[in-house]
């Protein structure tokens, strides 16, 4: 008689298991996002990344076997952030009109975001390859890792630190926002985007679409900004 075990050992060989797992896990979370009346408190990311990773434990598979069969939703990405500049093309006139109070915006929040993580890590007794791979947390992962690549961090601490904070802005940020007494919708969606990359932006769309193109131009111009601060700032106070 052939045991569960067996069956998945079967299983995990299919390339399309860990990405049907993927996209059930995110349904499922999804599923309880709605429930919840689309609560940011559940997140349906941190909702799947839960379920993944309890099964991933349980049943003693690595990383890299997952994502194996999973990188379809990596490679799709992509497409998904080039897709952005749909809303934000609605949005051109209005960024038009906006273009210095933008530019200040996102130099103050690249800036702030950068410094606030490392000094937290200071705070927090962290070490020097902490310093490093916290520094560009608000930045959409790829570029993300290739900054702390290129400045001597270890890009898979990174890829943690990024998704945390876009998880954790993703569900605060909207509640954070409105006891500051922030109502604009460009500039919510600029500090969303700013501070928690594709997440944030995600989460800003499904809330308006004027704070949903800003979002998605401050992830992209966060990303442009911090590939080039960050490595010279690093650099410069720390000589490599």
């Amino acid at each position: 008689m052939t045991s569960i075990a067996d069956i998945w050992v079967y299983l995990s060989a299919s390339p399309l298991l860990h990405l049907a797992l993927t996209l059930v896990a995110y349904q499922a979370g999804y599923a309880v996002y709605r429930w919840r009346k689309f609560n940011p408190i559940f997140n349906p990311v941190l909702i799947a990344i839960i379920i993944l990773v309890t099964i991933l434990l349980v049943t003693h598979t690595s990383y890299q076997t997952y994502f194996q069969g999973a990188q379809f939703v990596h490679f799709l990405l992509g497409p998904a952030t080039v897709a952005l500049a749909i809303p934000l093309y609605r949005q051109v006139a209005r960024v038009r009109k906006s273009a210095l109070a933008v530019t200040v915006s996102l130099f103050v929040g690249s800036i702030t975001a950068a410094a606030s993580a490392v000094f937290i890590t200071w705070v927090l007794g962290g070490t020097r390859d902490s310093f490093v791979s916290m520094a560009p947390k608000s930045v959409t992962t790829p570029v993300a890792m290739g900054i702390t690549e290129q400045i001597g961090g270890l890009p898979t601490l990174t890829a943690m630190f990024v998704i945390l904070t876009g998880i954790t802005g993703a569900m605060l940020g909207a509640p954070l926002l409105n006891a500051l007494g922030i109502k604009d919708w460009a500039a919510r969606g600029l500090a969303m985007g700013t501070a928690s990359h594709g997440i944030g932006t995600a989460r800003a769309l499904q809330v308006n679409e004027v704070a949903g193109a800003f979002a998605g131009l401050a992830m992209g111009l966060n990303a442009l900004a911090s590939a080039l601060l960050i490595p010279a700032a690093w650099h410069l106070i720390f000589g490599g």
